[in-house]
């Protein structure tokens, strides 16, 4: 059965199995980002959106663990290369990413170019397996990059297995910001591009999310024929045209 639309976890937020401190823990953790990679205990406080001594608490603990890293001089904390545990513990125990590998790997060095592996998350798509262009890198994009499905090629391509009235509520209820000039916000021509991948089997974006990027992606499906990931390989939109 696919799995539902933009599903939320602060629904599951009053269940008495719903552990809060473990909660904040996460909030803790993924406050910091490229915006903030350092931060101080009032900072941790107003990112969380907790007290300044729970920031304290949260804070000390995680360095403790080894998640947080402090400067002895500045008292600012970040992350520490721990937290790459869990995601790799996740890679090394995908069945998909691991049977698609060969495949990637093997698309890469016939085309030359880019290829992904991408799969949902909420109302995102996060890239999780990537085998990078040795003639021309477009951008940095690491594995574990998470891209709204709006103006993904791999997103319009998951959300074409759904129903119009899906993807219509969907793509409404989605937060859709222009990230190049280029970038299709407009709901009712976002509509109309997911039906077409939903017609052509394929999907592609130029400079939806990244300037000079043209990117085509096509579905991974499971026994049931639903789309659980989806494969995209990414161009140059200066090099190569939709055509090519």
């Amino acid at each position: 059965e696919r799995s539902p639309l933009l599903t939320t976890p602060e629904a599951n937020a009053s269940s008495s199995l719903y552990v809060q401190s473990l909660a904040t823990v996460l909030s803790v953790l993924q406050a910091f980002g490229s915006d903030k990679p350092s931060m101080s205990l009032p900072e941790i406080a107003a990112a969380a959106g907790i007290s300044k001594s729970a920031a304290q608490r949260f804070a000390y603990t995680l360095e403790a663990l080894g998640f947080l890293s402090k400067d002895p001089v500045s008292k600012r904390y970040s992350l520490s290369s721990l937290n790459l545990e869990p995601g790799y513990q996740y890679l090394q125990c995908h069945p998909v990413l691991e049977r698609a590998n060969p495949y990637l790997l093997d698309l890469n060095q016939r085309s030359g170019e880019t290829v992904n592996l991408a799969e949902p998350s909420g109302n995102l798509m996060v890239y999780i397996g990537r085998f990078s262009s040795m003639v021309r890198l477009i951008m940095h994009m690491p594995v574990g990059q998470r891209i709204p499905m709006y103006c993904s090629s791999t997103g319009r391509m998951y959300l074409s297995q759904f129903s119009d009235d899906e993807i219509h509520a969907f793509l409404s209820s989605t937060q859709r910001v222009r990230y190049t000039p280029q970038t299709e916000t407009d709901l009712d021509a976002l509509c109309q591009l997911v039906q077409k991948a939903r017609s052509d089997g394929f999907s592609y974006c130029v400079d939806q999310y990244y300037a000079g990027d043209l990117a085509l992606a096509v579905p991974v499906t499971d026994s049931h024929g639903a789309t659980i990931a989806c494969i995209n390989l990414s161009v140059s939109s200066l090099k190569w045209t939709s055509q090519q």
